[in-house]
């Protein structure tokens, strides 16, 4: 396929202001154009391109390619999935792909527990945390957050909202919160959960769960183990019944491969007993279990249910999406992610370039945040790897936000080579440090 071009020459001036969380868009880009680069019309005529394309994108006009951690570059067959007709929401049509999906999820997350309990709600992965902190945690009652970046602050944040009392055990950027340490803190209290971001996609730090698990089970068996999956769901193994996990949370735009407006979750019957046990009602109105978990319960029994509108074309292409995954081993998938992740660290290691978490154990396998050489900025090398059509993410962790970038490798991008994504990625990269002036020492 030809190159792809950007549409639009960017601005002298950037914005005035820029969230934290912003800093992913290249400064030289306004920030209401699609992740720094603006997209070519839909309207292209493409019958003036050469037939024959090396990557199979029929149905996308040409595009930069899109490598960031979430949302991802997504699969014809998900986005075809989009257009589906307008159909009723409490429909049998509609009400049988609802519950297909739903219990599709239970394959993702390896549950066969019937009393583990699914929920597809219309939001975004924050929209997880409101659905832990107001049903599962009540104001007053103690949990402990394990700090690994932007994202577990953002966790812990959320708990304050409801009225926990949050303890945070926090690492330096790059590191996570050890073994050692999260037993004493377990047995110095008793906390009704421990949170872990089990990939923060600040620092592209990969927090461990089995052996987390057994130890808050040996130490403190009552405390619930729940984990923000948002960048680890679909590219890492989460075994939800083997490490007996307590919740899991995550996003329709990551590894999952589906465009972005869905939260997707998972919690145990442990977790499910927890909520019935409260003692307050529920903290919040559209995130309560109490308004959702019947309406889920039947949708999975194929019976038609109703508390607030579900986005019926997204659950369609999230139902291809999980299709398209559980069409093979997960063990595969997981071990495709893995060696596209070797092979990226690699060349960032050959470049003479070191990683945010620095303990190859520690490394997440959807994505890699790479410190940048002090002679080139992030203002610099973000609209350098734009011009050739790759779009990486800034750096948001508040201490390091402006030393690093961020390459996130998940999804399609990874699963079919013959997109030449990764290779594409790697050498613009190279290219780009060079024209900011970079050689290896």
């Amino acid at each position: 396929m030809p190159r792809r071009t950007a549409g639009g020459a960017p601005p002298d001036t950037p914005p005035a202001r820029l969230s934290l969380i912003s800093r992913h868009l290249a400064p030289d880009y306004p920030i209401n154009t699609p992740y720094t680069v603006e997209r070519l019309p839909s309207t292209i005529d493409t019958s003036l391109l050469p037939k024959t394309q090396t990557r199979k994108m029929s149905s996308q006009p040409p595009h930069p390619t899109l490598l960031i951690p979430g949302p991802i570059e997504f699969d014809d067959a998900v986005l075809q999935s989009m257009s589906h007709y307008s159909e009723s929401h409490v429909g049998p049509a509609f009400v049988a792909t609802f519950g297909e999906t739903l219990s599709m999820l239970r394959k993702l997350f390896q549950t066969s527990d019937p009393a583990s309990q699914p929920f597809i709600l219309s939001g975004s992965g924050t929209l997880g945390w409101d659905l832990v902190a107001s049903n599962l945690v009540e104001a007053g009652e103690d949990v402990l957050v394990l700090g690994s970046g932007y994202f577990s602050d953002g966790f812990a944040d959320c708990l304050r909202v409801y009225g926990a009392n949050v303890t945070e055990l926090k690492a330096a950027p790059g590191q996570k919160p050890q073994l050692p340490e999260i037993e004493k803190a377990l047995s110095e209290k008793r906390y009704k959960a421990i949170t872990v971001t089990h990939v923060d996609t600040s620092t592209g730090v990969l927090s461990e769960l089995k052996n987390l698990s057994a130890l808050v089970h040996k130490v403190s068996p009552d405390t619930l183990i729940l984990v923000d999956g948002v960048c680890s769901v679909a590219c890492e193994e989460i075994d939800f019944d083997g490490w007996k996990l307590d919740g899991v949370v995550t996003a329709s735009q990551k590894a999952i491969g589906c465009p972005a407006g869905l939260s997707i979750s998972m919690f145990s019957g442990r977790a499910m007993q927890a909520f019935q046990n409260r003692k307050t009602p529920p903290a919040s109105y559209f995130a309560s279990m109490k308004n959702w978990t019947h309406i889920m319960q039947n949708y999975e029994a194929k019976k038609p249910s109703y508390f607030a509108t579900p986005s019926p074309q997204l659950i369609h292409a999230l139902h291809t999406a999980l299709t398209q995954i559980l069409a093979s081993p997960l063990s595969e998938r997981f071990a495709l992610h893995r060696a596209a992740s070797d092979r990226i660290k690699q060349a960032v290691a050959d470049l003479g370039l070191k990683q945010v978490a620095g303990n190859p154990d520690e490394q997440a396998h959807g994505m890699t945040a790479i410190y940048l050489p002090e002679s080139v900025k992030q203002a610099d090398i973000l609209p350098s790897l734009a011009k050739k059509n790759v779009v990486f993410a800034g750096g948001i962790h508040k201490e390091i936000a402006t030393k690093y970038i961020r390459f996130g490798h998940m999804g399609v991008s990874v699963l079919d080579p013959r997109r030449g994504d990764i290779d594409r990625a790697v050498k613009a990269l190279q290219d780009g440090l060079a024209e900011c002036g970079y050689q290896k020492a």
